[in-house]
């Protein structure tokens, strides 16, 4: 028995952990603290339940907590320490909440008798997360632990998923709790159904429609309710879009997808958007990414007529009035549409094909300004190094990023599985937070051993890069391919458009350590790419060794994205 436990009961800090195993939690990220030892005795006291996986920074625990709850769809589990630890981990909280991705941050605190004194490290979290969290609480009475907790993880799953704060007072932790106080079963997400008049309503909008379209995305997807959305768009020879970063929520493969609705969006996708008459929106809030700026659909009232399906009715008719409103999960959502009893032929088969050979014929690179339409778009051309890790990696592989404009090959030519296939592949993060990608990757290998490739930038892998050593000693295996340009891209772009030739702080270059040697200080393999030919061999000597690899490809600040350069842009902005 451990001298923590006896026949009275046991510490509150085991309970807790007790009650985490309770809800099927099977990994935990953090960075350890004083103010919850008594979890972390509960961790040791329970040996291969849960695995603590030591960060070295809580913004990146936080992003692997939020990675974990995207690929399993249970809520991610971060522990970390009051103050400076909390206000650290406050990144991923915000991922997780304009993702919708169920979390739950555990706070230890300052003991009680320390409260309100502004103790050491102490912080207001009611104030602080309570507009990036759904519901902040703070455990006073170690009795009610299991309350708390099947709260917390019932809150992170129900309707619209996201982050719930929970929040430890270090004495708390330490009290001894009767036996007789237990931990409450698993709690599942509770389904909202659409009802059937909503239903009938749909499909006389359908029947009515010459140029429907369907954008899927948000979270809440799991491979049943893929497949079932899958079924209902081939019913009904419906063209399917997917909304930001959610690329993997309909097959990229399937002959009826028009592609993503985000950042550097396909013009053609773009006009097929605004010309649609009916847009069918399961998932998607409809936020600014998705609508380019609120400019696809205009608000309060879209020109198209607009269908939402939410799992959060408050995001229903928030920013654009729907015609039809519709209250539900998306596994009910997708279930429900696919009984929907569609006619023998429909009127729009042509447009649908129209929209997925506008997405067909964006996969083929276009020339960039400066270089010939037969000409390499530089000595590493960014497509074609998307196009081999296409054509290696394994179906179910995992990809990761961060935010940046390095990013932006991979939206626009990889072609993911989708979850219809029975696996999520796309970890990307919504709020466009910069150093998500690598613990993000980092955390899926582990969790699913499954093969993981990174996409980073050099700024973008600064911000979180020294969870390199994570990886290291958790035995996670994964590949990185780290865009080093030299400069902020994104904000660079958008210096040269809107005050150009005055860029100030993304600059020409941001001062970068040698990225091979610090890979390999922490164990890594690592190997520098300049040509595009060079990353072929690389990226297969990646795939076939035991290690983790960085590959540090050398791409030219100019080529700014897969469409134009900087100076294009400048010289643009330079004749206004």
């Amino acid at each position: 028995m451990n001298p923590s436990e006896n026949s009275i009961g046991q510490l509150a800090g085991h309970l807790l952990v007790d009650c985490l195993i309770a809800q099927g939690v099977t990994h935990a990220f953090g960075v350890p603290g004083e103010s919850y030892l008594a979890v972390l005795d509960g961790l040791h006291a329970r040996p291969g339940q849960i695995q603590f996986v030591t960060c070295r920074q809580e913004g990146g625990a936080a992003f692997m907590a939020e990675a974990h709850g995207k690929l399993t769809g249970r809520p991610g589990v971060c522990m970390v320490t009051r103050g400076p630890g909390a206000t650290n981990a406050s990144i991923g909280i915000h991922t997780a909440f304009q993702d919708s991705t169920p979390l739950v941050l555990l706070v230890g605190d300052v003991a009680s008798d320390c409260r309100d004194r502004e103790a050491f490290q102490e912080v207001n979290y009611f104030s602080f997360f309570g507009p990036l969290a759904k519901r902040v609480e703070r455990i006073d009475r170690a009795e009610r632990i299991p309350e708390y907790i099947q709260r917390a993880f019932a809150t992170a799953l129900a309707g619209r998923p996201g982050p719930v704060v929970l929040v430890l007072p270090e004495d708390m932790l330490t009290e001894t709790v009767t036996a007789s106080v237990k931990p409450v079963a698993r709690v599942e997400a509770p389904e909202a159904w659409s009802d059937p008049g909503s239903l009938r309503r749909l499909r006389e909008l359908l029947l009515a429609a010459k140029k429907p379209l369907v954008i899927a995305g948000g979270g809440g997807w799991t491979p049943q309710s893929a497949q079932a959305l899958q079924r209902f768009a081939e019913n009904w020879q419906l063209p399917v879009a997917n909304g930001f970063r959610f690329q993997d929520t309909f097959d990229c493969h399937h002959p009826q997808y028009a592609g993503d609705v985000g950042i550097g969006i396909n013009p053609a996708l773009a006009k097929t958007v605004r010309g649609a008459d009916l847009l069918l929106v399961i998932g998607p809030r409809l936020g600014e990414m998705t609508t380019s700026g609120y400019t696809l659909l205009s608000s309060p009232v879209p020109a198209q007529t607009l269908v939402h399906i939410h799992a959060d009715p408050a995001e229903l008719n928030r920013v654009y009035r729907a015609e039809l409103a519709i209250n539900a999960t998306m596994n009910a959502a997708a279930r429900s549409l696919e009984v929907l009893t569609a006619p023998p032929t429909v009127s729009w088969a042509a447009h649908t094909q129209a929209a997925a050979a506008a997405y067909q014929a964006n996969l083929v690179p276009n020339a960039l300004p400066g270089f010939a339409a037969d000409q390499p778009r530089g000595p590493l051309d960014m497509a074609e190094v998307v196009a081999v890790l296409q054509k290696l990696l394994p179906a179910d592989a995992v990809l990761t990023n961060g935010a940046g404009n390095f990013a932006s090959w991979l939206h626009r030519y990889f072609r993911y599985a989708g979850l219809a296939k029975g696996f999520k592949t796309q970890l990307a993060p919504t709020n466009g937070a910069m150093g998500y990608g690598v613990p993000a990757g980092i955390a899926a290998s582990i969790s699913t051993g499954r093969t993981v490739f990174t996409i980073a930038g050099d700024g973008d892998f600064l911000m979180n890069g020294q969870e390199l050593a994570t990886a290291v000693q958790h035995g996670g295996k994964v590949i990185i391919a780290l865009v080093n340009n030299g400069v902020y891209g994104t904000i660079r772009m958008h210096q040269e458009r809107e005050y150009p030739a005055r860029s100030v702080g993304a600059g020409s270059s941001i001062g970068n350590p040698d990225f091979c040697a610090l890979a390999k200080a922490y164990g890594f393999a690592a190997e520098r790419v300049e040509a595009t030919a060079g990353f072929e061999p690389a990226f297969e000597a990646a795939l076939a060794r035991k290690e983790s690899t960085l590959i540090e490809l050398i791409l030219d600040a100019d080529i700014i994205s897969p469409r134009t350069t900087l100076s294009a842009i400048q010289q643009q902005a330079l004749k206004a």
